[in-house]
């Protein structure tokens, strides 16, 4: 029976059929990240542990208190950090690193100076994307925006070089150093944990114990060890990828497939041609001026109200359909490469001239009902927006477009960093105070919860208007806060109102927001 067997039993791995095919193998989810590994990693440089450990501590002991300076000067120690092991792997400082640090510095700037909770976030978010993006380096679509959110994953790995890197070190009297200070940490640990509990059950044991510790409020003490621990291991995840990035650039992004011409643009035609449409008709709106639009049944700011979201949902959703059309498009022969420039270029076009109703219909909503937070972000974004519409039309007239992506980013990130420092709930501010400077008409919700930055503006307003715009935000101000989490609006803010203190309410039945003409349900801020 043996002479029956064929070749293919033979050879077979036992428990397989040497009859059936041989199947796929299977997909590896981290098999894509493997081009992207770096060739060498650097050591962990002493110094550049030390600085992540300082930037623990100043965060732990600055951050507690809130965001001012304090934020500036934890990113520049854990910057010191980064470079440091950038150095010691023999990296080189190029243009494009300079101008992302450069501007990450600038975005964390702006606690420093403004006050207003949400360009604060969004500037201290884009400033770590920036961070990244500089230390990883990249020019291509995955290189770019791969990098951005990089030091999210790299937290741990840098913790576990910090941990090698201290395993390699030869210091003198190490074994007798370590032990001693291992004892000490033990020591501090038991006194603090019996400590505590011996003063909650005496208090004469309280009393001793407070005499002889320094003034800690212990309930703090969470709150500044996860700050500790949080400044820690960004400041390790920076140096680490300063240390050896990974090359985001090599990641393989397969081009999709590639569709008929006929498939392919009869879509974008017909798109084309209703934009067209659209591009018409506000041109006639617009030379027909206020009689074309009271023909509609519908004021200047009903108008204004009613197409402006739709018309800002065009405009990102127009972005979608060039990018899929950009990858699905022709591109065998040369008249399909100029088709798809052609017909997508057309597409960029015309969505410039949607964007430019869109801001035309903000600015006319904005001028009859005044300028809030949400009504100014949307203006900047839109404004983005249009921008990048002129990158992709610069993009298609030219033959390189290695520059795009990061073209891209860098006009995102700068007008990020223009919306946090031009102060933009001081420019509410103003405008709504300039609007009542001149119909004596403002529309107090839009402007009581604003931040101090809008102090200096809101001064403006006589008697009741002024007190019942400010009183929320003075009642908001904290004395207390160091000079270190006090932004220069605040400050300003505190000057402003200690010269000018707010009037009292002549009746205990009626507020000055009430004799203002804000009543009951009124007093809810509005978008």
């Amino acid at each position: 029976m043996s002479g029956l067997s064929t070749p293919a039993s033979v050879d077979a791995p036992p428990g397989t059929d040497p009859y059936r095919a041989p199947a796929a193998p299977a997909w590896q989810p981290i098999a894509w990240l493997r081009p992207s590994e770096p060739e060498r990693k650097a050591a962990a440089a002493p110094r550049a542990l030390a600085a992540a450990v300082i930037t623990g501590l100043l965060a732990a002991w600055l951050l507690a208190d809130g965001v001012g300076v304090n934020l500036l000067l934890c990113g520049v120690v854990a910057a010191v950090g980064a470079g440091i092991a950038a150095r010691s792997a023999g990296r080189r400082v190029r243009v494009w690193t300079v101008l992302w640090s450069v501007l990450a510095l600038a975005l964390l700037a702006v606690p420093a100076l403004s006050e207003a909770g949400w360009p604060v976030a969004l500037s201290t978010l884009c400033a770590l994307a920036l961070a990244s993006l500089a230390l990883h380096g990249g020019r291509r679509w995955a290189g770019v925006l791969l990098a951005l959110p990089g030091i999210l994953w790299q937290l741990a790995p840098g913790l576990l070089w910090a941990r090698d890197g201290l395993r390699g070190l030869s210091l003198p009297g190490r074994g007798k150093v370590v032990p001693v200070l291992k004892a000490v940490v033990v020591a501090a640990v038991l006194l603090t944990v019996f400590g505590w509990l011996f003063a909650s059950a005496d208090a004469a044991m309280a009393d001793v114990l407070s005499g002889l510790t320094p003034s800690l409020d212990l309930s703090e003490l969470p709150l500044r060890f996860a700050l500790f621990v949080l400044g820690l291991l960004t400041a390790l995840g920076f140096a680490h990828i300063a240390a050896g990035p990974r090359r985001w650039d090599r990641t393989a992004v397969r081009p999709g497939r590639e569709r008929g011409r006929l498939e392919w643009a009869l879509p974008l035609v017909a798109l084309n041609l209703m934009f067209g449409a659209f591009a018409l008709i506000q041109a006639v709106v617009v030379l027909g001026g206020r009689d074309s639009i009271t023909n509609t049944g519908m004021s200047r700011s009903e108008y204004a109200r009613q197409g402006f979201w739709q018309l800002t949902a065009v405009t990102v959703l127009t972005l979608v359909v060039v990018a899929v059309a950009k990858r699905w498009a022709p591109r065998g022969t040369a008249a399909d490469r100029r088709l798809a420039r052609i017909l997508l270029g057309v597409l960029c076009l015309l969505t410039l001239v949607v964007v430019a109703s869109a801001l035309g219909r903000m600015w006319f909503y904005v001028d009859a009902s005044g300028l809030t937070r949400l009504r100014l972000w949307v203006l900047v974004v839109e404004v983005w927006l249009g921008a990048v519409f002129l990158l992709l039309i610069v993009a298609g007239l030219t033959r390189s477009v290695a520059w795009l992506p990061r073209a891209v980013v860098l006009s995102g990130m700068v007008t990020a960093a223009v919306y946090g420092l031009m102060g933009p709930d001081a420019i509410i501010a103003e405008q709504n105070v300039a609007r009542f400077e001149r119909t004596q008409q403002i529309d107090l919700r839009n402007v009581r919860d604003l931040s101090p930055d809008a102090v200096p503006a809101l001064d403006r307003l006589p008697g009741d208007q002024r007190t019942c715009a400010l009183e929320l935000i003075r009642a908001g101000l904290d004395d207390s806060s160091p000079w270190y989490a006090t932004s220069l609006a605040e400050t300003r803010a505190r000057e402003i109102l200690a010269e000018r203190p707010l009037s009292q309410s002549l009746s205990a039945e009626q507020s000055a927001c009430d004799r203002a003409g804000l009543r009951g349900d009124d007093y809810i801020g509005r978008y």
